[in-house]
């Protein structure tokens, strides 16, 4: 095998991230880069040196392209894939894995029928943060694991995004646009979620545009805008997480699992690296005698990229017939998920997930070298 060639659908912002990132990855190849707009395909193309542009239609064409990269909205991550799947090609889509259960399903199977591979974002779980905390803990750092706790709070999007109305629009909200992050990663370590019970509720009918060529323009809030859930897994492990855009304080990133002999503190699950650190359980305690924990650091080890990483694992898992890391079929229980919090936010009920993953979650494998040719 050469090089494996790859289209990009999807010309938008997130997009620069992926054409460079990709492009310095020898075991892949960009070939052509398509878009609605094919003047912004086309401007993307040239900045980062690909060869094609056009239509979505050109991308599914070229006889050159093995994998197509969904970098469309969410709404259009269904059609896209599976028109990719059509033309036999295997699919990397960007989060969610689409914004129903049965169309994410019949991705699936459709899929599963012609042999070919779905990646999904994120692909964050790739990176040495998240691979190095998580092979701490199966190494018993902090013994068994039995909860986590995980927080992203922000005032919201509308204060600098140009034009944010998709973004509290059905479909996104904190749940569907940064849940996949915090699902995602809680699902790599604890395996298949269970059952999950959630509240949610809006803090305006309204929001208004505070940036850019739009400031000043108001556009409606569809979906909930702070939400908790609760998840239990079928290991047994629990997990807390809040979610908003309603939040004055500012806080991303958190991401804690408390174990039966530790607690340990993970990067922020929407990077690919950053601090890790655990504590001990104290064994013993004066009365009043609290804090003086000593945080001690775990030491981070892989090669730090960015997103596309997951495009290269796909790739490789490919040749080496092994799964890769970030499958459909977990960004289908993911959204299965999260769509179950939201119906338990609507309904005040605990309710089943009824998916779940085959298998646990594999690490990376050792010595992943992102900038090595190996096929």
């Amino acid at each position: 095998m050469t090089a494996v060639g790859v289209g990009v659908i999807g010309a938008g912002v997130i997009s620069d991230t992926y054409l460079e990132n990709l492009a310095s990855f020898p075991d892949v190849e960009v070939l052509i880069v398509g878009d609605l707009l094919p003047e912004r395909a086309k401007a993307q193309a040239e900045k980062h040196g690909v060869p094609g542009h056009g239509s979505a239609e050109d991308v599914l064409a070229h006889r050159g392209v093995q994998v197509v990269v969904n970098l469309t909205i969410p709404a259009a991550h269904i059609e896209v894939s599976s028109a990719a799947i059509a033309a036999g090609k295997h699919v990397w889509s960007e989060k969610p894995i689409g914004l129903d259960r049965a169309g994410a399903q019949q991705l699936l199977e459709d899929a599963a029928a012609k042999g070919l591979r779905i990646g999904q974002a994120p692909d964050t779980v790739l990176g040495p943060g998240f691979q190095s905390a998580k092979r701490a803990i199966q190494s018993g750092l902090i013994g068994e694991p039995m909860f986590a706790s995980t927080t992203f709070q922000t005032i919201g999007p509308d204060l600098w995004h140009p034009d944010p109305a998709f973004l509290f629009a059905a479909g996104a909200g904190p749940l569907l646009d940064m849940g996949p992050y915090y699902f995602t990663g809680l699902v790599s370590l604890f395996g298949s979620v269970d059952r999950v019970a959630a509240v949610g509720r809006k803090k305006l009918a309204e929001r208004v545009i505070r940036s850019g060529p739009k400031a000043g323009e108001t556009f409606p809030v569809e979906v909930p805008t702070s939400l908790q859930v609760i998840a239990g897994f079928e290991s047994g492990a629990q997990s807390a997480s809040l979610l908003s855009f309603d939040s004055a304080l500012e806080r991303h990133g958190v991401f804690e699992v408390h174990g039966t002999e530790g607690s340990i503190f993970l990067p922020d699950p929407n990077m690919f690296d950053g601090t890790i650190q655990y504590v001990k359980a104290q064994t013993t305690l004066a009365d009043g005698d609290w804090g003086g924990q000593e945080f001690l650091d775990v030491a981070q080890e892989g090669v730090v990229v960015g997103r596309g990483l997951g495009v290269l694992d796909m790739v490789r898992a490919i040749a080496e017939d092994r799964s890769h890391v970030a499958t459909g079929e977990l960004g289908y229980h993911v959204l299965d998920v999260m769509l179950s919090a939201q119906e338990s936010a609507a309904t005040g009920e605990f309710l089943a997930v009824d998916s779940s993953i085959s298998a646990p979650v594999p690490t990376v494998p050792a010595g992943f070298d992102p900038f090595s040719a190996t096929l």
